[in-house]
């Protein structure tokens, strides 16, 4: 495993797929089931490039099916870590859907998923700093934090009062 700060770009993940018949539905179009696991496989490359290390998946944000993607469109996953913690990693996820015979193309999923990295036995190993470099990579990782105290706040894991980063939100709009 390697300690130095690294980059977003480092764990950059590019995925694309054709939407065949056997990832479809009855009416079509592509199953969520079948998108959240190309979604998984993307997000674990990303935390593993970053990480040097294997990575299990500990929790998945909100996953919203906002367009139907239909057979023969070709769908691309993008993914990157947002931001490294002790022993684990937020990476966001995006995910377009294009028409290539039409040229449209539309951004239809996103979601944040938390890794952890794990040695052979399963237990957590500590991983490099993240270093954000563009302007959509530090407003990723400036959310992170907020986004990881909401998640152990519903885990049960963190007091709200004990939410600074959340509670300042608040307190600025008072």
């Amino acid at each position: 495993m390697d300690n130095k700060l690294k980059s977003a770009a480092n764990s950059l993940v590019v995925k694309s797929e054709i939407l065949m018949p056997n990832d479809t539905n009855p009416f079509g179009n592509l199953m969520g089931g079948r998108l959240m696991y190309w979604m998984d496989i993307a997000a674990a490359i990303s935390a593993q490039r970053h990480s040097n290390c294997l990575t299990v998946t500990a929790s998945v944000d909100n996953i919203s099916f906002n367009h139907p993607i239909e057979t023969g469109s070709v769908i691309t996953l993008t993914a990157r870590v947002t931001r490294a913690f002790n022993t684990s990693m937020e990476v966001y996820i995006e995910v377009t859907a294009e028409n290539i015979p039409s040229g449209t193309k539309f951004k239809s999923n996103s979601a944040f998923f938390t890794f952890v990295a794990v040695d052979q036995s399963g237990r957590p190993l500590p991983v490099p700093a993240l270093v954000p470099e563009t302007d959509f990579e530090k407003e990723l990782f400036a959310g992170a934090l907020r986004r990881r105290q909401l998640r152990l706040i519903l885990a049960g894991r963190l007091q709200p009062h004990d939410a600074n980063e959340l509670k300042a939100i608040f307190d600025q709009k008072l």
